[in-house]
């Protein structure tokens, strides 16, 4: 909450002061509305703030967010440098310290069909990063390779805000770490590319969540080119990438392949098949690629895992914990 309240204005800040500790611990979400209604989403549900910071459902008891709180948050976010930030605001976010990352809204202009630049930005979702461990516990021994002492190359797909950058954030530095009890006794080198900066939410290059005593983080570098620097230059075992998609990202995938690199990733979707027809679409053996699919669905307060093998054959269904049992809730 710290880190948020840094790059907050001062009105925001201090109707947040408003809230109690214990619905603090709950947010996932804020959302600001130029002239609209202050919204927090919390893993209990969607909530509207008062000038005063109470909860309430109906719109109109809200706090309007104004056009100086927009103007004061955006210069925050970009330390008062539009043009810096111009790469990371013509796709739709720009992440801050401690992986929390704030999705952005306004008027597009286009150029050749193509984003060039978005101005008067009058929306904001600013979503709460948090780290949990264990997550990835019951799903690693239906990861294990054990043939080759590694993990299968796997696929977690999930709409968004369904767990998956928590996920594998887990598996990251659980199998960096090793002698975890999850049947991996030697952890193994894993390389990160996070071009967010969301897995391990670098600040001047070094993560601030705990990824693993063997894991390398390529920080703010786009996955496609950052899975052949990571392969050249620190020879990881396995390499993580969050939401692949694009032609680039399916390339590179084959590239590790043939250098024997084994890879988790993520990707939004919400069917098995309805996923692989879109990577098909870039590469015809993409299909072939992944050894495991993770369907993840987020229950009120509970993660379901559902664990395919290659040809969509079914290996377990697995309900983790309640979020109480966790010391954060479960995001992302």
């Amino acid at each position: 909450m710290n880190q948020i309240l840094t790059i907050l204005p001062p009105m925001l800040r201090r109707i947040l002061a408003g809230v109690s500790s214990e619905q603090l611990k709950k947010i996932e979400e804020i959302r600001l509305r130029e002239a609209r209604a202050l919204q927090m989403e919390t893993n209990e549900g969607s909530y509207f703030l008062t000038d005063s910071g109470k909860l309430t459902q109906d719109f109109r008891m809200a706090y309007i967010v104004s056009k100086e709180d927009c103007r004061q948050l955006i210069n925050m976010l970009t330390q008062h440098s539009l043009y810096s930030f111009e790469e990371e605001i013509k796709h739709g976010y720009i992440t801050v310290a401690g992986g929390h990352r704030v999705g952005i809204a306004g008027e597009i202009i286009t150029q050749n069909g193509k984003v060039k630049q978005m101005k008067h930005i009058s929306c904001f979702n600013i979503r709460f990063a948090k780290p949990i461990h264990h997550v990835s516990h019951p799903l690693l021994p239906y990861l294990r390779d054990h043939v080759q002492a590694t993990v299968y190359n796997t696929l977690i797909i999930s709409p968004p805000r369904h767990g998956k950058t928590t996920l594998l954030r887990d598996l990251a530095r659980t199998l960096s770490n090793g002698n975890n009890g999850q049947g991996m006794q030697t952890g193994l080198k894993v390389g990160i590319v996070d071009e967010r900066s969301e897995i391990g939410a670098c600040v001047k290059g070094i993560p601030t969540f705990d990824v693993g005593a063997r894991t390398d983080v390529l920080d703010r570098c786009p996955k496609a080119e950052g899975m052949m620097m990571l392969i050249r230059s620190m020879s990881p075992e396995v390499l993580i990438v969050d939401e692949i998609g694009r032609k680039e990202d399916v390339d590179a995938l084959f590239e590790a392949l043939h250098a024997g690199i084994r890879m988790i990733a993520t990707i939004h979707g919400n069917q098995i098949n309805q996923v692989q027809k879109r990577l098909c679409f870039h590469h015809p053996l993409m299909g072939e690629f992944f050894e495991r699919y993770v369907l993840l669905k987020r229950e009120a307060t509970k993660l379901q895992f559902r664990v395919y093998d290659q040809k969509g054959n079914l290996l377990k269904s697995l309900l983790q914990k309640k979020e109480s049992d966790f010391d954060a809730p479960i995001i992302r």
